[in-house]
This record gives C-alpha cells, structure tokens and sequence, in this order.
C-alpha cells in the first residue's frame, strides 16, 4: 500500500459515529442554511482563541479575500505577504485589485523575515499579510509596531497554524484580523472546504458577515452593500463543532510524531524543521530540507512512498503573477528553499509502524547518495 504524506480514513474510523451523527444533527435540523450549527461553531471557535468576533465562510481563500474586502483593502493598494505560500494567499490578495509586495523568509525557519518589512514599505502599503507557516507563528510584534506606527492592517492568515501559540498567544489574536482555512488536510480540518475569519472590531465583523451573504445584513433580498455567496456549509460547521473539542489531541499527536521523525532521522543529513525560540509547533506539515531531494523523492518511490514538497514554485515564479515583474533571484533564500524542501507523512491518525517504514526506508536512501 502507497504511503502519502495525508490520509484521513484511519481518523474517520476512529470519529464515524461521531461524523455521521453530525450530518443527521444537521439533515433533522429544518434549516441547512445560516443555522445553529454554522453560528454555534462561530461562537465555540471564537472561545476557544478568546476573541470577540469569528466569522465563518466556504473557504480559507475568500477567509483572506473577504477580510481584506471589510478590512477596505482594494484596488490599488499594496500586500505585504512572503511568496512561499500557498497560492490562495496571493490569489485573495489579487482578487480584490490589490498588489501583493513580497519580502525573503528566515533561512531557518522559512517564516517571513520581518526585519526586510520595512524597506518595502510605501504610502500605498494598506495592510501586512504574515503567513503562520507549517505550522509556527511569524514574530508578530515587530509587524504590529509597524502596523501601529503606519496606520496599516495586520491580517494574519492561520490557515496552517490552527492551536500554534507564540510566547502563548494563540495564532490569530494579534492582529486586526485573521483568516483560517478548514480543508481536509489542516490541523482542524472538514470533510470539505471551510473557512474563518476574526475581528477586534464589531463594525467590520458586521461588514464581513454581509460581505459572505451577498452583501444583506438579516433580510433576505435587502443588499446593503454588494457582496458575495460565501457561507460555511451547515453539515461542515456541525462537524468542525465535534472536532474543535479534540484539537489539542490533534495537535499532541502531531508533535509526538515530529519527534519521533526527529530521533529517528538524526545525523542522516537532513535539514529537520526549525522551532523559533518561544514558539509551539503544531506540526501541520513536517518540512525536511536536502540538496538532492528530487533524487531522494525519486527513490522513495521504489519503496511505494510518495511524498510531496510544499511548495515546490514560489509565487513570485507563477506564469499567473508574471505582471508583477518580479525576476528570478529577487528572493533567493525562497528560491533556494524551493528546491530543497519536502514533506514528510504527517496527520494525527499515522501509525508508529508506517512511520518507521518511511524512517526506515529515507535512511537507507540517504545513505546511498
């Protein structure tokens, strides 16, 4: 059997009870649209990070999208963000008319380098846009200064981050706002796509609600303002709502197996992930760094195990983003990166026994190049 970096069907035989029974809560409910489940869930996650205002959406990339839209970020106005992201970051910045700037990242961590924010500042600059990496939070107070000190937003996008804490402080609380992505994979993820959105302030979260349903704020067909279709599904709410009570348990699960990979790799020549000092990581992806690593990828395969790199293409190097002018070495420690990363197997339900096999198998790769 095929060993991938993701699977979920050991999880969903441990939770199926759990998971078929939030579908009927939902299908016995009468109301599958804007219900108890969608608004329940808002409020439990909200609790949980202890802020004032989540608003839920269909998905992580109109999270960002729609943030920056009642955050007033438009067209014309500059992004701060890293390259070395998922695309949707960049996609959401773009789709609102705005111009994503992008900075290096830390050649340890591979979190944005907030020392090169400033340089890239102008007066169009409108909002700061750090990604939580893999897993671990972006040092925030230097960017919340800047934020302070300009007049800008900082939007933090979590989509990877779910329960990661710096110096204690759970990704999502510092900024203006921040944007959470729920796809199958995340450390809290649906059996579907969903998405999350916090605000310190009532009148944009009041904005960002009408933003998700067309722009109406209670009555059906009375547009305030025009907006979107982007409600999180009732059934997917109703599951995140089992699931958020055992986030922590995910998230021990994928430390105990970070460190498992992290005895059992030791002194094999691999770059294993950085911790940056005050951070807890919760291990969304385990991302590994070697020179050979396509050689490494293809030899893994003879041994029936396929793994992926995230991400393989910075953004700035998308045909997509080609407008932007940016040319190759504008960030050479991302572009460097890019080369030599990869992903190793990483979600809660992973064997000990499928583990070892993929321990077992890159050390005897490495020890042959």
């Amino acid at each position: 059997m095929t060993t991938r970096v993701w699977g979920y069907l050991e999880e969903y035989e441990a939770e199926r009870k759990e998971i078929l029974d939030a579908v009927d809560t939902v299908f016995s409910s009468g109301r599958l649209v804007l219900g108890s489940s969608m608004h329940g869930f808002e409020r439990e996650f909200a609790a949980y990070h202890g802020v004032p205002h989540c608003v839920s959406v269909d998905n992580g990339t109109n999270a960002i999208k729609l943030a920056l839209q009642a955050l007033g970020v438009g067209r014309g106005d500059e992004v701060v963000t890293v390259a070395n992201t998922a695309a949707p970051t960049v996609v959401a910045i773009d789709a609102m008319g705005a111009t994503p700037v992008f900075v290096d990242i830390d050649p340890d961590t591979y979190l944005m380098d907030t020392a090169q924010v400033e340089a890239v500042l102008t007066d169009r600059t409108r909002c700061l846009l750090p990604v939580h990496l893999y897993g671990q939070c972006v040092d925030l107070e230097p960017l919340k200064g800047l934020a302070a000190e300009r007049g800008l937003f900082l939007l933090e996008d979590c989509a990877q981050a779910h329960g990661a804490t710096r110096h204690g402080g759970l990704a999502g609380t510092t900024g203006d706002a921040a944007a959470f992505s729920f796809y199958p994979t995340k450390v809290l993820g649906a059996y579907g796509d969903g998405g999350a959105t916090f605000f310190r302030d009532e009148e944009t979260a009041r904005r960002m609600r009408r933003l998700r349903y067309y722009g109406m704020e209670e009555r059906y067909y009375v547009v305030e303002t025009p907006g979107h279709n982007a409600r999180l599904d009732e059934v997917q709410a109703e599951i995140l709502r089992r699931k958020l009570p055992r986030l922590d348990g995910y998230i021990a699960a994928r430390r105990a197996i970070a460190e498992r990979y992290a005895d059992g790799l030791a002194g094999t020549g691999l770059v294993l992930p950085a911790v940056a000092p005050g951070n807890d990581h919760v291990y969304y992806v385990y991302v590994v760094r070697h020179p050979k690593r396509d050689e490494i990828l293809a030899a893994l395969k003879g041994h029936d195990i396929e793994l992926n790199i995230s991400y393989p293409w910075p953004v700035h190097t998308m045909t997509g983003f080609g407008h932007l002018g940016l040319r190759a070495g504008s960030l050479p420690v991302t572009e460097s990166l890019a080369d030599q990363i990869f992903s190793l197997p990483m979600y809660p339900s992973l064997s000990p026994a499928t583990q070892d096999r993929v321990i077992g198998a890159l050390r005897e790769v490495l020890a042959a190049l």
